[in-house]
């Protein structure tokens, strides 16, 4: 079976809840829409499970490309010719903002590893994709983790940059192809903030599966199997 998962956000024991309950095997993939990092209370240790399962496929999110960004730059080795302008203002700024945004955890845990273990997980999440497509009976999955912005038809998914797939929300309102068979998998909104749904559950509707439901904040975690076109919800921390 393939399953989709997204917006993590370092809840590690719903992630664990998640997969026991969907009974995932070797034998399965997991695709996981991003932000698997910050907010929640342990992003480095689900950055670490996945980095162990060869068939988890992991799409990046704009919190994942904000810390590897940021890390990457701070796990330079200081030295006399790089140590004056290294880090500009714009990158404290950077860092700064992150924090604010749910980065302390993860900061504070990545901070924690030796040198090896930090630069294997950078080199993880330079290695995420920016997209999925997923066939399945006539059907086509596209999964990317926000949306998909300045959207055009007949846009080929390897046409869009990072900001159009990793920052501005998805318009659920909106059909985006006009093939019925098509459908736009995306995480990044989380659902009870979607106009006239309100619920912390997956959105399937105009053409749109959303998949945050919001976990860290108290939803719940999801995971969408492809196959069988059904939804397995855990609980988020209370």
């Amino acid at each position: 079976m393939r399953y989709i998962i997204s917006d993590i956000h370092g809840c590690y024991e719903q992630y664990q809840k998640l997969l026991e309950k969907i009974n995932f095997t070797k034998e399965d993939v997991l695709y996981v829409l991003g932000d698997v990092v910050d907010r929640g209370p342990e992003p480095i240790r689900v950055l670490r499970d996945m980095m162990n399962r060869p068939n988890v496929i992991f799409i990046l999110g704009n919190h994942d490309f904000i810390m590897y960004s940021i890390m990457k730059k701070m796990s330079v080795e200081i030295t006399e010719e790089n140590y004056s302008g290294h880090l500009t203002e714009d990158d404290m700024l950077a860092y700064h903002l992150w924090i604010q945004d749910g980065g302390l955890v993860t900061a504070e845990q990545f901070g924690k590893l030796h040198y090896d273990e930090k630069m294997d997980i950078l080199d993880y999440i330079a290695e995420a994709s920016l997209f999925e497509i997923i066939d399945n009976g006539g059907k086509e999955y596209r999964l990317v983790h926000a949306g998909l912005a300045n959207f055009a038809a007949d846009k080929r998914l390897e046409e869009y940059d990072l900001y159009e797939l990793l920052e501005e929300r998805a318009d659920y309102t909106r059909r985006y192809y006009p093939d019925k068979n098509i459908f736009l998998v995306t995480g990044h909104t989380p659902t009870v903030f979607i106009d006239d749904w309100g619920k912390t559950e997956v959105y399937r509707k105009n053409g749109h599966i959303a998949m945050d439901c919001g976990c860290v904040g108290g939803g719940k975690l999801a995971a969408f199997c492809v196959e069988m076109e059904a939804v397995v919800y855990v609980e988020g921390p209370e």
